[in-house]
């Protein structure tokens, strides 16, 4: 298989990675050299053995699933340049499809340096947005575990959750744990309650007034502890994470830059850190990180004019908390980002408005992370003021459309009626 364009690489090598086995196919000026290896680490040893004897410098594979990590920690052990290429990318021409048809399409594909490597940081963030990663499910596993706990609730008539904002609370916590151990009565149950609970001891009665038999104590017995048990996990992480932050001056700098912005807290504000780096050099602008991370507008354009179209798939652990940080700032008031939610969810909607408010946070993690700079408040009037000529602009002819005339000095306006 060739292609009628310049080399690049002379000698390559393209791996078309399965869970078991690894299609290899070497393309060089002498021919093509096939073979087949195992995906346990001898055998990726094997492999790396095999490129050094024919002198491959540089390597490319697709990014399926996390199958390309085994393979490309044993060559970047090796010190053998690695591409991990998005395979919507590289897909070949439709007809026949083998392994290894594919492997050589990627090693032409290589020689001819018509390959666009992805952003793969080194094998410390890796590990780091691994461990960042398995807290947020631990987090969303908790979440769906409070729910499970809330349904065996409703189960037997305890509607603990229509007077409670937090069911597992310090309040809650003290009233489940009275009724896995048998208590029933209302009026006792009531009194666990602690400060700062807003429903009337009266609410509580009514809420607790319930049936619970023997076997939903056991399972809200075993709901308690799988809770306490992710609450331990997440904090072994956080202690983690603030062990990192003391070790690592810039790292905690940086936490420090981002968590400046509003809806940023700690947690984001890590994930931000450990997902994009802290070296914004290898984006080249704050556009190439959006479109990286899953932000920016896909392109669709036909005969000059462009259409709506989804935002394009990126980084979506990411994107997930710059989503979250967006409906944090929606209930916030007096900053820009809040007035810039509010403007596009009165006209697009609120999930089009937390896309693009988690849009303008990375913009704005971006400059902070190169410029060191704190992040500064330009305020809720920012882009009224800014808009501000244009406006008066607007509202005048539509005064004028009515028939009145609009006199403006300084700052007073006088009206009156048009004559003819």
């Amino acid at each position: 298989m060739s292609i009628g364009v310049q080399v690049i690489n002379e000698r390559c090598c393209g791996l078309d990675v399965h869970k078991k086995l690894i299609e290899a196919c070497i393309m060089t000026s002498q021919g093509i050299v096939r073979r087949r290896f195992a995906t346990m680490t001898c055998d990726l040893r094997d492999l790396v053995a095999w490129l050094q004897e024919h002198q491959i410098p540089i390597v490319a594979m697709e990014s399926t699933g996390s199958l390309w990590k085994p393979v490309y920690n044993i060559l970047e052990e090796a010190e053998i340049e690695s591409l991990v290429v998005n395979a919507q990318h590289i897909k070949a021409v439709p007809g026949r499809k083998t392994d290894v048809k594919d492997a050589e399409w990627i090693a032409s594909l290589l020689r001819h340096g018509l390959l666009k490597p992805s952003f793969i940081p080194d094998r410390h963030q890796r590990e780091l947005r691994e461990m960042i990663r398995y807290r947020t499910s631990l987090i969303q596993e908790r979440s769906r575990e409070v729910q499970r706990l809330q349904k065996v609730l409703e189960g037997a008539n305890i509607k603990l959750s229509s007077v409670i904002s937090d069911v597992v609370g310090a309040s809650g916590r003290s009233m489940i744990e009275a009724i896995i151990e048998g208590i029933e009565t209302p009026s006792i149950l009531a009194k666990m309650a602690h400060g700062g609970i807003k429903a009337s001891a009266e609410e509580l009665e009514k809420a607790l007034s319930g049936v619970v038999s023997s076997n939903q104590r056991m399972v809200l017995s075993m709901q308690l502890r799988h809770i306490d048990f992710l609450d331990k996990q997440i904090k072994q992480i956080d202690a983690k994470m603030d062990m990192l932050e003391q070790e690592n001056q810039s790292f905690k700098e940086a936490l420090e830059l981002l968590d400046s912005i509003p809806g940023v807290g700690t947690r984001i504000a890590q994930t931000i850190a450990i997902e994009v780096g802290l070296d914004m050099s290898r984006f080249p602008t704050a556009k190439h990180l959006a479109a990286w991370a899953g932000m920016a507008p896909g392109n669709n354009e036909s005969a000059g004019k462009r259409k709506p179209s989804r935002t394009r798939p990126g980084n979506q652990h990411l994107r997930s908390q710059l989503v979250q940080a967006a409906h944090v700032i929606a209930r916030m008031k007096g900053t820009y980002l809040a007035d810039q939610y509010h403007r596009i969810a009165s006209r697009r909607g609120k999930k089009r408005a937390a896309i693009a408010v988690g849009h303008s946070i990375l913009i704005i993690a971006y400059h902070l992370l190169k410029r060191h700079e704190s992040y500064r408040e330009l305020g809720a009037n920012y882009l009224t003021e800014k808009r501000r000529d244009s406006k008066i602009r607007q509202h005048l002819k539509e005064l004028q459309k009515l028939g009145l005339l609009v006199t403006i000095q300084g700052n007073s306006t006088t009206t009156k009626e048009a004559t003819a």
